[in-house]
């Protein structure tokens, strides 16, 4: 049935990027592992639980209540007994839906509670893993566990085991009521308990399978979603979006066809469950009819006895049915704990050492990288040395090296050979958070988060004040356009920083680095995407922000870096050749001619 249900599934076809499977876990290893997080909360779920035995108790006594009616007032005709049945009744409703308000709110108070403690430790889980961690995992399948997956383990740590408590505690009462109306009848009725947990093992397997297949395909339904939408302006200015929709679609039909095997399982599971009840049902009611007839078993025993047997099952049912959930809710559970596994590439040493203010002079010795999984090196015998107030350029084509030395300055990653070193320190013997707090960067593709310009110049220092805010934007030439925005330094600019220009952005990102003021400065491709216009206002705040610090400038076009003290050309992981513009200009060689190709390109020759 397994080849059946896999035969059922849309395939995926290449490039559209199915996200891989998360490794299987035993439902006591799923439980252990996210039980902690339940902690904080049981004395409240022991309140939780003397809410459930009073309302399996209170609806035990209202049906003992019908069989005194049954047997006291109709049979007998007697409407004397009416008045203190009914006040009893309508007391026991009365704090019974008491008991039902204060379980339903405290139950979703403790349930929302462990889903904040485990959604933020998820999202703070990932905050501090290392960038090769995302370089290789879908944004869109990430959103899709730190939502929909987290929400599912709550089911299977809190609210079902709940509900479980509570199917175990109404049978504990129901069969306690019907062995006391008639002991030999209630062990006939049963006696198909165990074929409901027959059932629900063998469909369980079946459950998970679909189950895990559901959560999967939703991953990469918000994966092609986020990819999709995040690249819009390249989707339509190629006129794919047909194709973007049929990848959507696909996605979707796999998502659809998961959840069509998923529903044809528990559709199958449900006659089955019915069917099994019947019979007790039936047997029931044959036995007692003839108990009945016999005197020996009055009209109210066997009414509330039945009424008893019929609730029975639905625990009953219950409880198979939670055994099929907590199947579907440890798919969402392994793809969590796949995420809480993974652990950072880089990480502090035990000794790692306190840095306050560093110098900023910044050191590669024989550096040779390879990225994870890749078959030849990125970096191979790569050496410099940068003093605070000198300016060292990288250069070279795409797939040099450049943004590679950049990620290991800010110990995105550590070097496979040699060291880093700042003021002689090695990169590794520092503790990671000091050592980025004295590294600014300004990164190729100019990052804003949606909110406020004063949010964003201040992202990088938290403390920040309004007027630092307000000075570092004069420092980056910004304060005149940010105050003649709509909201001035309120004006929110959107998702991306939208709503401003390309060298607004690039002028709000170096005001952010202004304020950070930190002693080493990486540039990476600061003028890309930027007209001759916009490039040519930000150099000057460039300079600024570039005086006095340690910096490392990355740029494939040499007309911005000819004013550099030392220029490394790369090419292939290695340095091929170095020095000053116009040494490299004499000797004619690599830099000479790439310099010849991008020397009409710029407005940066001054």
């Amino acid at each position: 049935m397994l080849d059946r249900l896999r035969r059922m599934l849309v395939p995926t076809a290449p490039g559209d990027g199915l996200v891989a499977a998360a490794p299987t876990l035993k439902m006591r290893e799923i439980f252990s592992r996210f039980a902690p997080y339940a902690r904080p909360y049981r004395w409240w779920f022991g309140v939780v639980a003397l809410f459930i035995v009073l309302a399996a108790a209170a609806e035990t006594a209202t049906i003992w209540l019908f069989k005194i009616v049954v047997d006291d007032v109709l049979v007998p005709r007697d409407f004397g007994a009416f008045w203190w049945i009914a006040g009893l009744y309508v007391a026991i409703t009365v704090g019974a839906g008491v008991v039902a308000f204060a379980d339903d709110c405290l139950s979703a108070w403790v349930g929302g509670r462990f889903l904040l403690a485990l959604r933020t430790d998820v999202f703070r889980h990932l905050q501090n893993l290392s960038m090769a961690f995302f370089e290789r995992r879908r944004l869109g399948d990430l959103l899709s566990r730190l939502t929909g997956d987290v929400a599912a383990i709550e089911s299977f740590v809190l609210s079902g085991v709940a509900d479980a408590m509570a199917s175990v505690l109404r049978l504990v009462f129901f069969v306690g009521a019907l062995l006391v109306i008639r002991w030999e009848l209630a062990l006939i009725s049963l006696l198909v308990m165990p074929l409901f947990f027959v059932a629900a093992r063998r469909f369980s397997k079946l459950i998970k399978e679909a189950s895990r297949e559901k959560r999967r395909r939703s991953g990469s339904i918000s994966a092609v979603a986020e990819e999709s939408l995040a690249n819009a302006a390249l989707v339509q200015a190629t006129n794919r979006q047909d194709t973007e929709v049929d990848r959507f679609h696909r996605e979707s039909l796999g998502a659809f066809a998961a959840q069509m095997a998923s529903t044809r399982i528990k559709a199958l599971f449900t006659p089955v469950i019915d069917l099994i009840e019947l019979i007790g049902a039936l047997v029931v009611i044959g036995l007692g009819t003839y108990e009945l007839s016999r005197g020996r078993l009055t009209l109210g025993e066997l009414l509330a006895f039945l009424t008893f047997l019929t609730l029975l099952y639905g625990p009953i049912r219950g409880l198979s049915r939670l055994s099929n959930l907590f199947f579907s809710a440890s798919a969402s559970a392994e793809r969590i704990a796949e995420v809480l596994d993974e652990r950072p590439a880089v990480v502090d040493r035990h000794d790692a050492q306190p840095v306050g203010r560093a110098r900023g002079a910044l050191t590669f010795s024989g550096v040779g990288f390879r990225y994870p999984g890749a078959e030849r090196d990125a970096l191979r015998d790569v050496a410099f040395v940068v003093e605070p107030g000198q300016t060292l350029a990288l250069v070279g084509t795409s797939g040099a090296g450049k943004s590679t030395l950049a990620k290991l300055a800010l110990r995105f990653y550590d070097p496979t050979e040699g060291t880093i070193s700042l003021d002689a320190t090695d990169l590794r013997d520092l503790r990671l958070h000091d050592l980025r707090e004295n590294v600014t960067v300004l990164l190729q593709e100019t990052l804003v988060f949606h909110g406020t310009v004063a949010e964003n110049i201040a992202y990088g220092r938290h403390d920040a004040t309004h007027d630092q805010i307000e000075q570092a934007a004069r420092e980056a030439d910004a304060h005149d356009f940010i105050e003649a925005l709509p909201d001035g330094y309120e004006t929110v600019v959107g998702q991306r920083g939208r709503r401003l220009s390309g060298g607004q952005r690039q002028r709000v990102a170096i005001a952010r680095a202004m304020i950070r003021d930190a002693p080493v400065l990486i540039l990476d491709e600061p003028t890309t995407g930027l007209d001759a216009e916009s490039a040519e206002r930000i150099l000057e705040p460039l300079r600024r922000l570039m005086r006095g610090r340690s910096t490392l400038v990355i740029s494939h076009n040499l007309m911005t870096v000819r004013d550099a003290d030392l220029i490394l050309v790369l090419d292939g992981g290695r340095v091929v050749e170095r020095g000053t513009h116009e040494q490299l200009i004499a000797a004619d060689g690599a830099y000479g001619r790439l310099f010849r190709m991008h020397a009409p390109a710029s407005p940066l020759t001054a």
